[in-house]
């Protein structure tokens, strides 16, 4: 059924001109409202890059996935800043708040005092650390132009890294469907796994 689906596709040319502009636009949404699995997203699109004809198609995804990650952190932030500046705050911040656990942003306060923007490039490396670093960033009062510096290294090594993934999925098997399939289980597995431990870990008393 998958094969027969994966033969009837549209011609590399059309997969392209639809796939990026919507690889932008859900990056972007997921970075802006931190729902969408992202990971994944860019993963899968690597897995169908690897297996089309053009020498610059993982290049192109590399440089969408990543802009798209900036532009929606930047927004994020931007509107963050906005709450933190108002005396009522904002739903943006209220929605970054409640993704942060208490912990957790006590962590990422006492890292970000310690490592500075370093600590920027590993939030959007380690799963569910982006938004808890990020309220700090907000809570420290940074600005915008010095968050944004310190994200644009973030979202690269976030692309790369996720691309990786897709790459090692793709090369794999020898259609894309198996790719993608192995590459979205993956970046499920390791984007759920520290939920997991969490509640593993408040389940047994540690």
């Amino acid at each position: 059924m998958i094969q027969e689906v994966v033969r009837q596709l549209p011609p590399e040319s059309t997969q392209q001109a639809v796939g990026y502009p919507s690889l932008f636009l859900l990056v972007s949404l997921g970075s802006l409202v931190p729902v969408v699995p992202t990971g994944a997203l860019v993963s899968s699109a690597a897995v169908v890059a690897l297996h089309q004809s053009s020498p610059f198609s993982l290049l192109i995804v590399f440089g969408v996935a990543s802009a798209a990650a900036f532009l929606g952190d930047i927004c994020l932030y931007w509107l963050g800043r906005r709450g933190v500046a108002s005396k009522n705050g904002s739903k943006w911040l209220r929605a970054i708040s409640d993704r942060a656990a208490p912990e957790r942003l006590a962590q990422a306060q006492r890292k970000l005092d310690e490592n500075g923007g370093v600590v920027l490039v590993l939030s959007r490396l380690v799963p569910a650390g982006r938004i808890p670093v990020m309220l700090a960033c907000l809570l420290g009062r940074m600005p915008l132009r010095r968050f944004a510096r310190g994200d644009v290294p973030a979202c690269l090594a976030w692309a790369a890294t996720y691309q990786l993934i897709g790459i090692l999925g793709g090369s794999l098997f020898p259609e894309p469907w198996e790719g993608v399939v192995a590459a979205v289980g993956l970046t499920l597995l390791i984007s759920g796994s520290p939920a997991v431990w969490r509640r593993m870990r408040a389940r047994f008393g540690h």
